[in-house]
């Protein structure tokens, strides 16, 4: 039977390593160097946008990406106005509300997101060496516990 009292120390220190590695990845220099190595321009909410959109399987409703990010509609309906502006998205009809418009990310936009994601994971490669897959399997499987229990906590705020 673990000690709680460990397991309160490892979860304090894994909650002081997320914190400090949310830090560290989401300083707007590292965005800019890692951007930069790219050859991409667009800012980091425009990459995390593309993301979730790609996410998506590449379409979206506004809504549907405001709550994926955890943003207001408005929000979300003028970023993607700037991207529509950079030929990173599109808008399309959505066929089942004729009212509503559904947003694509456009081949320009996945191209930039692709150049951001090579880069991303040649770095993180570099960072990994030495670890086994199956650690890092695990690692994955723990942080995407995380993530979905923050979607969850936090979507119903």
């Amino acid at each position: 039977m673990p000690d709680p009292g460990s397991d309160q120390d490892s979860t304090a220190a894994l909650q002081r390593v997320l914190a400090t590695l949310s830090y560290l990845l989401t300083r707007s220099r590292a965005h800019e160097r890692q951007a930069a190595q790219a050859g991409v321009t667009a800012a980091r909410s425009d990459l995390w946008l593309l993301m979730a959109l790609e996410d998506s399987g590449g379409v979206s409703r506004v809504g549907d990406l405001a709550a994926l990010l955890m943003v207001e509609p408005p929000h979300v309906t003028r970023q993607i106005s700037q991207l529509e502006s950079q030929d990173l998205v599109a808008r399309t009809p959505d066929s089942v509300d004729r009212r509503a418009r559904k947003v694509a990310i456009t081949p320009h936009g996945k191209a930039i997101l692709n150049r951001l994601q090579k880069t991303s994971q040649a770095g993180l490669h570099e960072a990994l060496a030495g670890f086994d897959d199956a650690d890092i399997a695990t690692t994955v499987a723990v942080l995407n516990h995380l993530v979905a229990y923050a979607r969850e906590k936090h979507g119903r705020a």
